[in-house]
């Protein structure tokens, strides 16, 4: 990440599962959030702030979420909430 103050930070893909295991396709459909305080990635249910990787924190996500977030994955149901509440929707027939 680049930012406007000229500094770049870079930190370990393997710090942030859900974006280890996304597709690059995936990973590379990413929003700012709001003024630039983080990147969001709409595909994967991840959000990054500025601010925790400048201070190098890692993903804070249990183990136990990542394998539901990981065999939804698999399964090919909605990873995020919004897509299961429209999947939820569409099923209902609304």
């Amino acid at each position: 990440m680049d930012l406007a103050d000229g500094r770049s930070i870079s930190v370990p893909l393997l710090w942030y599962p859900r974006l280890a295991h996304g597709t690059a396709e995936e990973r590379n459909h990413w929003e700012l959030l709001g003024e630039g305080v983080g990147i969001h990635w709409p595909d994967l249910d991840e959000d990054l702030s500025v601010e925790g990787l400048l201070a190098g924190r890692p993903s804070g996500e249990s183990q136990r979420s990542l394998q539901r977030w990981l065999e939804a994955k698999r399964e090919g149901r909605p990873l995020t909430l919004d897509a299961l509440r429209e999947h939820e929707r569409r099923e209902r027939g609304d």
